[in-house]
């Protein structure tokens, strides 16, 4: 279900905690499932919880309940643009509403070609960098003007 090399990176997580605490490296566990698969369907999540000895429906909790975890198909790039007052104050919602005209979606939808999904955000910590938008949970992308979204969006579909 998950390559070698990704259970190495899961072993290192379970590394960091006693033993008997396995349960403590689920959601390094989900992130590299996700990182893997693109989204957490049934299956990953049954099978990260059989390696973690975890019941199914405690790391299916996991994964519902944060926001940075997909168990819907996503596409290729997730964009997530926050529209939390201080960023909606400085253009995020101008931003979102940009990146939703340039893709032709809304927020939570993908793109009929699969590379783009859009995700409303909230507070991801850089008031001050609005507006801001992340891709893939892992690269944040400040003072995003119109231009500079559409150098992004341009990059991501290379």
């Amino acid at each position: 279900m998950l390559s070698a090399e990704a259970l190495k990176e899961i072993d290192r997580a379970l590394a960091k905690y006693p033993a008997a605490q396995k349960q403590s490296a689920v959601m390094a566990a989900l992130a590299v499932a996700q990182d893997e698969h693109g989204w957490l369907s049934a299956e990953v999540i049954r099978f990260v919880a059989d390696y973690l000895a975890m019941p199914a429906i405690a790391v299916q909790e996991v994964a519902t309940f944060y926001a940075m975890y997909q168990t819907t198909p996503v596409g290729t790039h997730k964009i997530t643009v926050c529209t939390n007052l201080p960023c909606a104050l400085s253009g995020g919602e101008a931003a979102a509403d940009y990146v939703k005209r340039k893709l032709g979606i809304g927020f939570g939808e993908t793109t009929p070609d699969g590379k783009f999904t859009l995700r409303e955000g909230e507070c991801m910590g850089a008031c001050g960098d609005a507006p801001v938008l992340l891709v893939n949970n892992k690269r944040m992308c400040s003072f995003m003007s119109r231009d500079k979204i559409d150098q992004l969006l341009e990059e991501l579909a290379r």
